[in-house]
């Protein structure tokens, strides 16, 4: 399955629409939309809407993590939303769930 991103600027914040499915194959695409996404000098907080990714393994969480720490280094954040249950088991095993601040949908975040 193909992997789509598309980029929405939302007043202090943006949004990463994430659909298809996160896995060594698509990762790399991935990786760049992040990067893009957060390239710059200035503090950007970055919501991830999780709600159309149907499968995300190990190399999709690890360059959630990266980008995260990405975020970080500029004095933004990176953050998860409205994950489906089978994404929020595996961050839920893996500890991630504490890592990252996991919105329960987009919208929640946008006032924050």
């Amino acid at each position: 399955m193909e992997l789509k991103v598309a980029i929405q600027p939302q007043g202090d914040h943006t949004v990463m629409y994430v659909t298809g499915e996160i896995d060594l194959y698509t990762a790399p695409r991935l990786q760049a939309e992040l990067m893009s996404a957060l390239r710059g000098t200035e503090a950007v907080r970055l919501i991830v809407d999780m709600s159309g990714i149907e499968f995300c393994d190990s190399t999709g969480m690890n360059v959630f993590l990266m980008a995260r720490g990405r975020a970080q280094e500029q004095g933004g954040d990176l953050q998860l939303a409205a994950p489906r249950p089978m994404i929020k088991k595996v961050l839920q095993v893996t500890g991630l769930d504490s890592v990252f601040t996991v919105l329960p949908e987009p919208a929640a975040g946008a006032g924050q």
